[in-house]
């Protein structure tokens, strides 16, 4: 069974920063695409970053330049660094597994398994 579990959002500042982890398990990590996948009130799904098996990186361009995806396939885990944080970065960010390994997307329907997600709030 394929599970995601988010972890390390919370509260932040403007211009602060987070680093957000996902655990992954049920499948064989270092063989699939993944991504970060945030959703804000009232709006719809918004793939924001994505990584390739083969380590290839893609970001939207809405943080572009202010956050970086990573994964530590030892540790079956993976990681978002949001720097430079806006108000419009506040949303439930969720990890989502591939339906394959690379390149890096941020193409939503690529996903196919989404973790129930973390909180992040910017906000002075």
């Amino acid at each position: 069974e394929v599970q995601l579990v988010e972890s390390g959002g919370g509260l932040v500042q403007p211009g602060g920063s987070l680093r957000l982890s996902c655990a992954a398990s049920g499948f064989t990590f270092s063989r699939y695409g993944m991504s970060w996948v945030r959703q804000a009130p009232g709006k719809g799904l918004e793939c924001v970053s994505g990584i390739g098996s083969d380590g290839t990186t893609k970001h939207a361009d809405s943080v572009k330049g202010r956050f970086t995806i990573s994964r530590d396939n030892v540790k079956n885990t993976l990681y978002l660094q949001m720097n430079s944080l806006k108000p419009e970065d506040t949303a439930v960010y969720s990890c989502a597994k591939g339906r394959w390994g690379a390149p890096a997307s941020v193409t939503l329907n690529e996903y196919d398994y989404w973790g129930q997600g973390t909180q992040v709030t910017v906000s002075s």
